[in-house]
């Protein structure tokens, strides 16, 4: 498609290489501490890291060597396995952040390209047009009524008209168009930009913590108040009864690793991050994990209609002469009368086109056209799109000073100030209406004389003369019916926030199975109601038609304000607040302006929105596999508490059955297998189907975390059972020490197949898809292995073997420990089975 000529060629491929080598690259340089040394830091600080370097020193200095080394190694662990998770959620944060980077056009060997901002040399030609971020300082050597904000610097946030004049022509980093469109020449990069020298940075977005962090963060430090509670009264109750200062240190030491939950914030962290990795391989880039969380809860989804609905093709369909009083199929658009309408429309757009109705004008207009004038032409003044509905007026002048004026806009705003009798005006909207109850996007089209160089203030002030109407038609997509069917599936609601109106929203409504299509509202209408009827309205309303800027956003918080988890797409400048605003704004990855990405908080890479049903089922899954970590965490520390604390309090026959050696060993089984196995874990069946949780609920509820503290209370039960049974057949120390710690890991395991799902039985679950499942589990039983049958762990660990029948025992206690709760999961299944009267 030919359009306006551009200014120069811009740079070639060998320019920008030595400029790149003489200038650098268009990157800020900061001093960042190493990802190795952070982690190890942030690993060494860690409580469980603290206690077990005490406990090591107190191992040494009684005289203990081999539990001393032990734990060192153990400790060697845990800072690899903190190390390592830190690692696997860098990397995914890492392609956040490369997913996230801004894109800047720029104009190279004579072409306008799109580049990584990174990418920007000095001497580049930058074209920065509305919703953009300008990408590097730069002057103006063209532009259409651009303005800008540049409150980034000044702290002052309003529009800054810029031109290639003098003194007004330079455009800083990080500043925001406003409106227009501006070629201007790149004349400083990265750390020697204004923005850089003040040293700023775009990408640093403070985040406050999530409702679901605050809730982890405050039960796990009750969790560790309890810890250093109970460390201190074990410590005084040893000492009292004669064992040494080491001695108690150490049994109090080990009660306080069995309580402290620390594998609860780091599950958190793995599943927040390895999940927003899932995403970006999705073709959905989150900007914050904390997102991931959100996801799984939205129980409503306002979608715009162009490009989201339907192909954003916008491709001329019908074109309506008001001279001739006569709609023009496509394959009648060479008739004189559809030229004049089409061409004035041209005129009325953009000279470089990015929007895809005045990029088909374009290219209509350069088929039919037998001599294309437009290289004789250049913008001489501008009214930009606005008004409510929105129009633009563009005013063209040749070298003979002859002018072109054209606007075209919404039907209602070019009539309002078109002159046409009352009559006139009717049948105008009586074909418009017509059309828009076909699905299409019309647009009316008006010309105007004026001469003098003083152009009134607004472009509503002419006295347009009436041309015709263009229509588009824009297709919906392919998937968009079956995507709405799944949003109301999983009990999400979907509304229809469009600036378009409502007869052709409707029309594209209804071939796509969208539910409300017969009661809307517009924009109008909307800010003519009080926030309470604002409240009352979104509850019924699922059609908003004719909406601007400060109507989506009344829409978003009245959505708000009735607790509903709001989720927005949007891509335009316009669209920034309400995206802002909204729990979980969605940008769109092709065609969103920066302004738009940037106030979202995630971004569909290819505009489809049925990837929004992937990111719900994945925030669904990863917040139930949370969960499930959660509560098998809670679990299994319980019957590890008891068992450490009970005999000792209770002054049983071996008080202290438990060193911080068998502790640390059953953490180190633990963390894997709630980080990775339950990360792994596939989406449940019929999660999809299920109402959104809501917000407002607790993390875990008195009956989930009742029901985790039983399945705790039953393995207690098989432990100290299994103690009993040692005492009573007078078993020695070590064998009962055995048999109570095989108990628990065989519990443990069986633990992690039943908390696989909370409604299927656990033998159901084997055929889930999870292929660290058995590698971990076996693992664990190989590791049980080899403490019971090598010798020196078996000194190590104070155990002795038992004979197989000792064996079997312990590994049928552990596996009963679960079946209260398999026979609790089988009166639920069989109570929802159940037929009622």
């Amino acid at each position: 498609m030919q359009q306006t000529p551009l200014p120069e060629s811009g740079l070639t491929d060998e320019e920008v290489i030595n400029s790149r080598k003489l200038h650098g690259t268009n990157k800020a340089e900061h001093k960042e501490s190493s990802g190795l040394l952070m982690a190890l830091k942030e690993a060494v600080l860690e409580p469980m890291f603290l206690i077990l370097a005490v406990a090591t020193l107190l191992y040494f200095l009684m005289n203990e060597p081999r539990e001393g080394f032990f734990l060192l190694a153990a400790i060697a662990m845990v800072a690899a396995i903190s190390i390592w998770q830190d690692y696997k959620s860098r990397t995914a944060l890492n392609e956040l952040k490369k997913l996230t980077s801004n894109k800047a056009s720029v104009i190279r060997n004579g072409e306008r390209v799109s580049i990584d901002i990174e990418e920007i040399v000095i001497g580049d030609l930058l074209v920065s047009e509305e919703g953009d971020l300008v990408a590097a300082d730069a002057m103006i050597i063209q532009s259409n009524d651009f303005s800008i904000n540049e409150s980034i610097l000044t702290g002052e946030a309003f529009a800054i008209q810029k031109n290639s004049d003098d003194g007004n022509s330079q455009l800083f980093q990080g500043t925001t168009v406003i409106s227009g469109l501006a070629i201007a020449r790149v004349n400083a990069i990265g750390s020697n930009t204004q923005l850089g020298k003040i040293g700023k940075s775009l990408t640093t977005i403070k985040t406050d913590y999530s409702p679901l962090q605050k809730q982890i963060q405050n039960f796990v430090k009750k969790m560790a108040i309890a810890g250093v509670i109970v460390f201190v009264l074990i410590c005084l109750v040893n000492y009292v009864r004669g064992n040494s200062i080491a001695e108690s240190l150490l049994k109090g030491l080990t009660l306080a690793m069995s309580i402290l939950p620390e594998e609860i914030p780091v599950a958190f962290t793995t599943f927040m991050a390895i999940g927003a990795w899932r995403l970006i391989n999705m073709g959905i880039v989150v900007k914050q994990t904390q997102t991931v969380e959100t996801l799984g809860s939205a129980t409503v989804i306002c979608t715009d209609k162009t490009g989201t609905i339907t192909e954003n093709r916008m491709e001329l369909a019908r074109v309506y002469a008001f001279n001739s009083k006569k709609v023009f199929l496509e394959n009648e658009f060479n008739q004189a009368d559809a030229i004049t309408v089409i061409t004035y429309a041209m005129w009325a757009s953009e000279p470089i086109p990015f929007d895809p109705m005045e990029k088909s004008l374009h290219t209509v207009y350069q088929k039919l056209s037998s001599t294309d004038v437009r290289p004789q032409y250049s913008m001489y003044h501008e009214y930009p799109l606005s008004g409510k509905p929105p129009m633009m007026t563009h005013i063209f002048e040749d070298g003979s000073k002859n002018r072109i004026i054209a606007t075209k806009g919404a039907v209602e705003a070019v009539l309002a100030c078109s002159i046409l009798s009352e009559k006139e005006a009717n049948e105008v909207n009586r074909i418009t209406r017509g059309l828009s109850a076909q699905g299409y996007r019309v647009l009316a089209v008006a010309t105007t004389d004026f001469s003098p160089d003083t152009f009134p203030e607004t472009q509503q002030a002419f006295k347009f003369n009436f041309i015709g109407l263009v229509a588009f038609f824009d297709p919906p997509k392919e998937n968009i019916k079956q995507t709405f069917e799944s949003f109301y599936k999983a009990g999400i609601n979907v509304k229809i926030i469009t600036g378009d109106n409502a007869e052709t929203t409707g029309a594209i409504a209804r071939l796509t199975g969208f539910k409300g299509v017969e009661n809307a509202l517009t924009g109008n209408e909307l800010m003519l109601l009080n926030d309470a009827e604002v409240r009352d309205r979104v509850k019924t309303t699922n059609l908003f038609t004719r909406m601007f800027p400060d109507a989506k956003l009344r829409i978003i918080k009245a959505l708000k304000e009735n607790n509903e988890i709001v989720a927005m797409t949007g891509d335009g400048v316009n669209d920034g607040p309400a995206l802002k605003a909204a729990h979980i704004g969605i940008a769109m990855g092709k065609r969103g302006t920066e302004i738009a990405k940037k106030a979202s908080s995630l971004i569909l890479v290819d505009d489809d929105l049925n990837k929004m049903i992937d990111a719900v089922a994945m925030g669904r899954k990863i917040y139930n596999n949370l969960k499930k970590a959660i509560q098998y965490i809670i679990s299994i520390h319980i019957p590890i508490i008891l068992t450490v604390s009970i005999p000792l309090f209770l002054g049983w026959k071996f008080p202290a059955i438990f060193s911080p050696v068998h502790v640390i060993f059953m953490e180190l089984i633990m963390g894997p297998t709630c980080s990775i196995i339950y990360e792994n874990e596939p989406i449940e069946k019929n999660l999809m189907v299920q109402k959104p949780r809501k917000m407002t609920d607790t993390f875990l509820s008195i009956k989930e975390l009742s029901i985790s503290i039983f399945q705790g209370l039953m393995i207690t039960a098989g432990s100290l059972y299994i103690y009993q049974f040692g005492v009573h057949h007078q078993f020695n120390e070590n064998l009962t020490r055995t048999l109570v710690f095989t108990t628990l890991i065989i519990a443990n395991v069986f633990l992690t197949l039943s908390n696989r799902s909370f409604y299927y039985s656990f033998i159901y679950t084997l055929r889930y898809k999870n292929k660290l499942m058995p590698i971990v589990i076996g693992v664990t039983l190989a590791l049980l292995f080899f403490l019971l049958n090598i010798q020196y762990l078996i000194d190590l660990f104070h155990f002795e073997k038992p004979d197989n029948q000792l064996l079997i025992k312990s590994f049928l206690i552990g596996m009963l420990t679960v079946i209260p709760f398999e026979l609790y999961k089988l009166a639920k299944r069989l109570k929802i089975s159940a037929p009622t009267n």
